[in-house]
């Protein structure tokens, strides 16, 4: 029976949305949820808090008891989990699933897109970075988290136009629309804006992506100008994903269909449509997982 067998949960735990599926040990997906934030960056009882909520709704909506996570074998897909402390932090978390394997959501992205096959990915997101699965080894490129690092992510592009607002305010750029747009969202107040920046997430920053993509559609300057740029950045992560030799490549993310027009030619005939998304990846992670706690019994 179902019951008496593993339970896979893939998650996929990203900076401003998660999303679970869970499937039978044979693949059959039972349920999928969603919910906030677990990047780890965020505090580890803020990620393991999204986790079981997701976690829990997944067996719900299968119609499976609670106490049933203790049969879960969880793939948890996390992004920060590439930074050591935080992915030792989250392997030492008390969890109630049978067993837990943690992974960064790049890397799972990469297993997902690819069909677990040696290959490419780049995340764009709320982040950036780029990961090859190439002979059973992982390679990262960027993806080092915000401020410092992630651009063409949507968190980014969101930060540069702010910094363009307060440019705009000094007279040192002319306005546009959507600066001025920015700018009134914040009472016309360059201190509202240093005030709002010292609490905001990096998926608060990226919220104004969308908006930045529609004032460049209009052919707004700034606008256009900062797609170009987040564009050229991703096109440099492409680039050196390329220089591994990687035998296929994907660009995937809450982010990529509005900068992938923006892309070189070189990079966007480069890229295939991915076969999978990173839930699937993190299934396929808690699937090989289960196999090898069978052969351990």
């Amino acid at each position: 029976m179902v019951d008496q067998k593993p339970l896979l949960l893939g998650v996929d735990g990203g900076g401003t949305q998660s999303r679970a599926r869970l499937s039978t040990y044979c693949g059959t997906v039972l349920a999928a949820a969603e919910g906030g934030p677990a990047n780890l960056r965020l505090g580890i009882e803020t990620s393991f808090t999204t986790i079981l909520q997701i976690a829990r709704q997944c067996l719900s909506n299968a119609e499976f008891a609670e106490r049933y996570i203790s049969r879960v074998i969880a793939c948890l897909a996390l992004a920060g989990a590439s930074e050591p402390s935080q992915l030792a932090a989250a392997k030492q978390y008390s969890h109630p699933f049978r067993a837990a394997i943690i992974t960064t959501d790049a890397h799972a992205a990469c297993v997902g897109a690819h069909g677990g096959r040696d290959g490419g990915v780049i995340i764009a997101g709320t982040g950036a970075v780029g990961w090859a699965v190439m002979k059973g080894q992982n390679y990262r490129i960027g993806g080092w988290g915000p401020p410092i690092s992630d651009e063409g992510s949507g968190a980014w592009i969101g930060t540069e136009a702010l910094r363009r607002v307060l440019w705009a305010h000094d007279g040192r750029i002319a306005w546009t629309g959507l600066l001025e747009e920015l700018f009134a969202q914040f009472a016309n107040d360059p201190h509202a804006i240093v005030g709002w920046t010292t609490a905001a997430a990096p998926r608060d920053f990226g919220v104004f992506a969308r908006r930045i993509v529609d004032h460049a559609i209009r052919g707004d300057a700034v606008a256009v100008e900062l797609m170009k740029l987040a564009a050229a950045h991703i096109d440099g992560l492409a680039a050196k994903l390329i220089e591994l030799d990687v035998p296929r490549l994907a660009l995937v993310g809450g982010f990529a269909s509005a900068l992938r027009p923006w892309l070189t030619t070189e990079t966007q005939e480069r890229l295939t449509e991915p076969a999978g998304d990173p839930v699937q990846g993190a299934l396929t992670l808690a699937r090989s997982a289960a196999k090898s706690l069978q052969r351990v019994a």
